[in-house]
């Protein structure tokens, strides 16, 4: 009986854990799934056949490589800063490895020896990274098998509230990591436009947005993530003239967020402590310019002499203007601010989250160029059963399932942009309501 073991039983890892656990009984496996918390871990597995439940804490190195030992498969839904551990385990114990998150230098470092092994590690197989690759490669192999040639690509996509759930200004709440959301677009933005090399510094990334529409659901901001230049080879595009990719926001987020940014909120790198008892007010007004004469509104206003209206609002809406108490007084500006947030942009339970991907090509063909667009709308069943966490965490157990049914027959040190591992996925995801609607 081959076993599966899942390390981390979060938020995104719901869908992965269902469809594994249903696998089991009639395909003679075992899944384990280890978690911190193991009440949370037996209440995901559900009692299903051929199941268990085990405590563990990651850094203990020796408990680690027991429960390795035990699997044939290992699956990290951890932090990323576990992966490379997880996967030197896997790699001395001989257990091939499969995560959603991307895949770092350190992990590249220890390709040959994964494939002097005959081992399976598979990366980036979720939503983003993951589904952006293998709906992209699907396009881009089938306009290179008939000649044609790329001349732009840009993908964006984004994790948001479904319509029906948006009752707060900002049109968003957190359906992942919230620090992830509050750290959004630090670093500087690489890509290239009509064969420009551009730089975009975090101080301008979210005002060098793009406006990306999608059918029935309107319009939303696009702005560029920080690297998008590496994946010209990893698509086999390194003549392209235009690549970037980027993440989506409902129409004026960016410019709302950008107010954060501009007066430093998002700030990672030092510690400041409020006075105990102090207000959301009081937080703001500490990144003002003093002056007596002037209320708070009024230096913002002053602060950012673009504000209008519907940016207003926003703030506004967040409590900065009143009285409410800082939920947190000591640690960097932006964990402060993601205290915050954590507080108004929680989901509620009968909420709904989206997922929405659009690929937007230009390509050269023998009758002139061609404009095709690539779109993807996923809804969440409620918060628990998230859009999120079905696009996470069901390409990776498709592919955990076809590799042991010896649907992909192929090892080494992949991420899912060859068609080997795209195809078979792509086909499955569809039985669940995860596929483009293509135009062009």
């Amino acid at each position: 009986m081959k076993t599966i073991l899942i390390l981390g039983g979060g938020k995104s890892s719901i869908f992965l854990i269902d469809f594994l656990a249903d696998t089991c009984l009639p395909k003679e496996r075992k899944l384990i799934l280890a978690d911190l918390n193991l009440d949370q871990a037996k209440s995901k597995l559900k009692n299903k056949p051929n199941t268990e439940a085990i405590p563990l804490d990651i850094e203990n190195e020796n408990e680690r490589k027991k429960l390795i030992a035990r699997a044939d498969i290992v699956v990290s839904m951890l932090p990323a800063i576990m992966h490379p551990i997880v996967a030197k385990d896997c790699l001395l114990l001989g257990k091939h490895f499969f995560s959603a998150s991307y895949e770092s230098e350190s992990m590249k470092s220890l390709k040959s020896e994964i494939e002097s092994k005959g081992l399976l590690f598979l990366n980036e197989c979720g939503l983003d990274p993951g589904i952006d690759h293998m709906s992209a490669m699907k396009i881009i192999h089938d306009a290179k098998s008939k000649g044609e040639k790329i001349l732009s690509f840009k993908s964006y996509c984004g994790g948001l509230l479904a319509p029906f759930s948006e009752d707060n200004p900002w049109k968003y709440k957190f359906t992942w990591n919230p620090k992830n959301v509050v750290l959004a677009g630090q670093g500087t933005s690489r890509f290239i436009e009509k064969g420009d090399l551009k730089f975009v510094p975090y101080q301008q990334v979210f005002k060098r947005i793009e406006n990306i529409h999608f059918d029935r659901l309107g319009e939303f901001d696009g702005y560029p993530n920080r690297d998008s230049l590496s994946y010209r080879k990893v698509y086999g595009l390194e003549e392209i003239q235009t690549m970037l990719r980027g993440t989506l926001r409902r129409a004026g987020y960016c410019k709302a967020w950008d107010v954060f940014v501009q007066l430093g909120l998002t700030d990672d790198s030092f510690q400041l402590e409020m006075p105990e008892g102090s207000n959301l007010r009081q937080f703001l007004n500490a990144f003002l310019p003093y002056n007596k004469d002037l209320s708070v509104e009024e230096k913002l206003a002053e602060a950012i002499p673009d504000m209008d209206f519907p940016t207003f609002e926003k703030i506004q809406w967040l409590g900065f203007f009143g009285n409410r108490e800082l939920p947190l007084t000591k640690g960097s500006p932006a964990a402060i601010l993601q205290a915050i947030l954590e507080e108004d942009w929680a989901l509620n339970p009968e909420d709904k989250d989206m997922i929405v991907m659009q690929h937007l090509f230009e390509i050269k063909t023998t009758e002139g160029i061609k404009k095709v667009s690539s779109s993807l709308v996923v809804f969440g069943n409620d918060s628990i059963y998230t859009a999120m966490a079905k696009t996470v965490g069901l390409p990776l157990a498709i592919a955990i399932d076809l590799f042991m049914d010896k649907k992909i027959n192929i090892t080494g040190l992949h991420i899912p942009v060859i068609p080997e591992i795209y195809n078979p996925i792509l086909t499955k995801l569809e039985e669940f309501g995860i596929k483009f609607m293509e135009k062009g």
